[in-house]
């Protein structure tokens, strides 16, 4: 390649390599876009012409990182949107040198796993997989963003009493998404507190015990003494209103920035449903007062729950139909082959398809596989034959969702007609709804059909 055809992305490329080197982290849509529309010598309102972003947040929050990240990237001091292009022009100078230096093939087996060159250029770097198990952490190359939900969390949570409310499945991103949003959050100014309400047991046998407990951990998370006792009276004004002035009178007066508060695993208080209904009206009555109040206004809250599990409340009163919905859904067939590539695997379009036939794009599942194939603890051929049987990865899945089913007698029976037709079927409504917030259901119009092949043919031979 001559030096008239380092184009644009040519150009992308080379930045993206070079972040990721210092990084492990992959360019993301918008980083991209800067860089398309500077290399255009666009200005930032023109970039942001016809896309989800202002100009003003591709200034500040995506275009100032991406120079800074450049220049750590590239050794280069004061690299800006003005003269990013020589720089990246002279990276790949050096890097077109190194490439032809590298006579020597990779094996077959390597083929997959071939790494970028590491800064010096003298040595060659491997990113490790990482073991799918819980949150993806935060800077790791695997999180896949889908947009525009990150974009449109990000914006939200700097709104006044804002509310953003995440759902989905088990296992689909819920908690990673939410540490991203804290952490955009606390870039911007905020205090940050995120609270697990997967408590332990006793803690739910009153709703005063619940309560007090709930606010002791926020206080201890904003590092502020627990004085619960100088506002709460559960005899004179209940506990509900007692947690709303210790909020109100205590924890939004001691800080002077805004609270983004994320509680997960919301769903685990699903479990008891007079603390579940007291808490989430409480929750609901916040998200109202800052329409009145500037001292909740300071508030911003995100709730992660699971749609597996339910319970209803009165629709006055649930914090589950106000402020931001966001429901994660699986992944698309180019996210499932931009997935398999920052495994370093080069799988054929009819690799990436057998295996989204056999698992859909749930992410957890996806990645259990690339986790295993990349380290080459198994072919993908033998993984696939395995899937569905209790020699598979995916043996414990499998098993949960089982258990589940045998709970309920009609589920089971619903369900058994689903995975041993060939063609779609119809089923009661409210087993449709149940079985649909298990994730084991495709619908279409009145008609479903199994989720995946995984589920078919697992469930096909044990109900």
């Amino acid at each position: 390649m001559s030096e008239e055809e380092f184009r644009v992305d040519e150009a992308i490329e080379v930045a993206g390599m070079a972040i990721f080197e210092t990084t492990g982290k992959h360019l993301s849509d918008a980083e991209v876009l800067v860089l398309r529309g500077s290399w255009e010598r666009q200005t930032y309102e023109q970039i942001a012409l016809n896309t989800n972003y202002t100009a003003n947040y591709l200034q500040r929050d995506i275009g100032a990182k991406l120079w800074k990240l450049l220049s750590k990237a590239l050794q280069e001091p004061d690299i800006g949107k003005s003269n990013f292009r020589e720089a990246l022009k002279r990276r790949w100078r050096l890097r077109s040198i190194s490439k032809e230096s590298l006579t020597a093939s990779p094996t077959p087996n390597l083929q997959p796993l071939i790494p970028y060159l590491s800064p010096n250029n003298q040595s060659l770097s491997l990113i490790e997989p990482e073991f799918p198990d819980g949150q993806v952490p935060l800077g790791s190359t695997f999180y896949v963003e889908r947009p525009p939900i990150e974009l449109q969390c990000y914006e939200e949570i700097l709104q006044p009493g804002a509310l953003i409310r995440i759902k989905a499945l088990r296992q689909m991103g819920k908690t990673s998404l939410m540490s991203r949003v804290l952490d955009y959050a606390a870039n911007q100014g905020c205090q940050t507190v995120r609270l697990n309400l997967r408590a332990e047991r006793a803690i739910f046998v009153k709703l005063d015990k619940f309560l007090r407990w709930f606010c002791a951990n926020v206080s201890r998370e904003l590092e502020l003494e627990p004085v619960l006792d100088d506002y709460w009276n559960e005899n004179l004004f209940g506990s509900r209103q007692s947690c709303t002035m210790y909020f109100q009178a205590y924890l939004l007066e001691q800080i002077d920035s805004p609270l983004a508060l994320a509680l997960d695993e919301a769903d685990w208080v699903f479990q008891y449903p007079e603390i579940a209904e007291e808490f989430f009206s409480l929750l609901r009555e916040w998200y109202e007062e800052a329409k009145n109040l500037d001292i909740w206004q300071r508030l911003r809250v995100i709730v992660a729950y699971s749609t597996e599990v339910y319970i209803p409340l009165n629709i006055h009163q649930s914090p589950f139909n106000v402020g931001l919905p966001v429901e994660l859904s699986e992944f698309s067939l180019q996210q499932v082959q931009d997935l398999a590539q920052r495994h370093r695997l080069d799988l054929a379009d009819s690799q990436v398809n057998q295996l989204m036939a056999m698992v859909g794009g749930h992410p957890y599942l996806l990645r259990l596989a690339l986790y295993r194939v990349r380290r080459q603890d198994v072919t993908l051929e033998q993984l696939l034959q395995d899937a569905p049987t209790e020699a598979g990865i995916y043996s414990d899945h499998l098993l949960r969702h089982l258990i589940s089913l045998q709970k309920s007698l009609e589920l089971r029976a619903a369900f058994k007609q689903v995975v041993t037709s060939n063609s779609p079927v119809q089923l009661k409504p409210m087993q449709v709804y149940q079985l649909q917030r298990m994730g084991l259901l495709q619908v279409q119009g009145n008609d479903v059909m199994p989720r995946c092949n995984l589920y078919r043919q697992y469930f096909c031979d044990r109900l």
